[in-house]
């Protein structure tokens, strides 16, 4: 969101520009590369802080660079020696410790290489992702999105990790570290920071063996993190052995902000992980998703006798076994259709079997070489032009699984659409309650266009 317009500030209010000044004098220091096109503002962005064009700038331009040795990470930090000696004890899910343990003595370090660059956040929360919101925040604009689950998971992962691994590491090494200053709640807001900023260099070889490759482990990158997000991206971050350049993918004009792309984010990632979201309409990568579990709700709803229920747990435990899908699992959908359509072809396949065929299906322990199904079919099939021919049977699972994922939102579709049309209806809603306003309504939009698609004909 862009930040207010900004009266002309007195001699004894510069401290507040300081911050960015500063910054901009450490990347000359360091040589990072700052083209005369483009200049970092707080005014006129989409959020805290932004790049605009100070002129037209063609497609390819190089907006900046920077070396690699600035880069801030495990391998550059000043505690790199112990964090490498220490990296047996120091592996996680996750695999961001070594990084956030140098964070939180860089962060915390007066004398800090990068202090100039950690300087220009004073407080993480600003950031304000979801982890952030009270958990009765969470559950009231957020229920059915999926966003509150993956907090609460994210929380519980992150305090395991800070008190087994991080705290004991901590205390082992009390001239780097103190607990007292190195607390769980700024680690929590470092998890933060490297969630929403961190960037992670592309794997090259995908055919080497998973053992050989060498993990794809997250980086902070100054100047990178300054650019913020939309689908539409007009500029891109490329790696050279040297040095990482963001270069313009198209023409900028003059007065634009400059955007990178964090990738094919839907809303709800992106305000689960950076604090934002895309105003409806306009992210072309949302999606929606429909639980596995749904489907087969839907499935034990049109059941017509126990002996027909009887026969859906058997090819709901097939499909489990086969690893087709999962109590936790999702069907996904985007905006033309199923993005996980080789799943869900499938599960639809075998819940809507004739009893003999699934006899079959079992004993032979599912199917070997069916060209009926190959890939390019079943994406078709299960696209939003492709689902009016399905039978009526497949429809009809899909359109109660639809209604049962609608079902799971505390408001429904026509209440967040007024929201979102009524005159002066938005302008009323506070900044969290609009971003995830635009996260509920692009997954129901979706899911009311597949329940569309699948209605009955009557």
């Amino acid at each position: 969101m862009a930040t207010d317009a900004k009266r002309p500030k007195r001699d004894d209010e510069n401290c507040v520009l300081d911050p960015l000044k500063n910054f901009l004098l450490w990347c000359d220091s360091v040589k990072l590369t700052l083209s005369d096109k483009v200049y970092l503002s707080k005014e006129g962005t989409a959020a805290e802080y932004g790049m605009l064009a100070k002129e037209d700038i063609e497609e390819g331009h190089v907006l900046f660079s920077i070396p690699r040795e600035v880069l801030l990470h495990q391998g550059t930090t000043k505690v790199k020696k112990v964090l490498e000696e220490g990296k047996k004890s120091l592996e996680s899910a996750s695999g961001w410790v070594p990084l956030l343990l140098g964070l939180l003595y860089e962060y915390t370090c007066s004398q800090s290489r990068w202090k100039p660059y950690l300087s220009l956040w004073t407080d993480f929360r600003t950031l304000d992702q979801p982890m952030f919101w009270s958990e009765e925040e969470r559950d009231k604009l957020l229920k059915g999105t999926g966003i509150p689950e993956a907090v609460k998971t994210d929380l519980i992962k992150l305090q395991d990790e800070y008190n087994t691994i991080v705290l004991p590491f901590m205390k082992s090494h009390p001239d780097l570290w103190n607990p007292e200053k190195h607390t769980l709640e700024l680690y929590k807001s470092l998890v933060a920071f490297v969630m929403a900023y961190s960037f992670q260099e592309p794997v090259e070889d995908e055919d080497e063996e998973e053992e050989e490759k060498e993990p794809n482990l997250p980086m902070m990158v100054p100047m990178a993190d300054m650019l913020n997000h939309i689908s539409k991206h007009n500029a891109n971050l490329e790696y050279t052995p040297d040095c990482l350049k963001m270069v313009s993918v198209r023409h900028i004009k003059k007065g634009e902000e400059v955007f990178n792309t964090y990738g094919q984010m839907a809303n709800w990632q992106l305000l689960h992980m950076y604090g934002f979201a895309e105003p409806f309409p306009t992210n072309s990568n949302d999606t929606a998703d429909i639980l596995m579990s749904n489907v087969y709700k839907a499935a034990v709803q049109v059941a017509q006798s126990e002996a027909d229920q009887r026969i859906l747990v058997d090819k709901w435990n097939m499909l489990c076994e086969m690893e087709i899908v999962g109590e936790k699992g999702v069907f996904i959908f985007g905006q033309s259709g199923s993005l996980t359509y080789s799943e869900l072809y499938t599960t639809l396949k075998v819940l809507c079997m004739p009893v003999q065929d699934f006899k079959e299906f079992r004993e032979n322990e599912g199917w070997e070489d069916d060209e009926d199904d190959e890939d390019d079919k079943m994406e078709q099939a299960l696209s939003f032009d492709g689902l009016t021919g399905l039978s009526a049977e497949w429809k009809c699972l899909l359109h109660a699984a639809a209604a049962l994922t609608l079902d799971s939102y505390s408001e429904d579709v026509e209440t967040d659409r007024r929201r979102l049309e009524v005159q002066g209806a938005l302008a009323e809603l506070s900044s969290r309650e609009r971003r995830a306003l635009h996260v509920r309504y692009g997954q129901k939009s979706i899911l009311q266009r597949l329940q569309q698609l699948t209605k009955p004909a009557s």
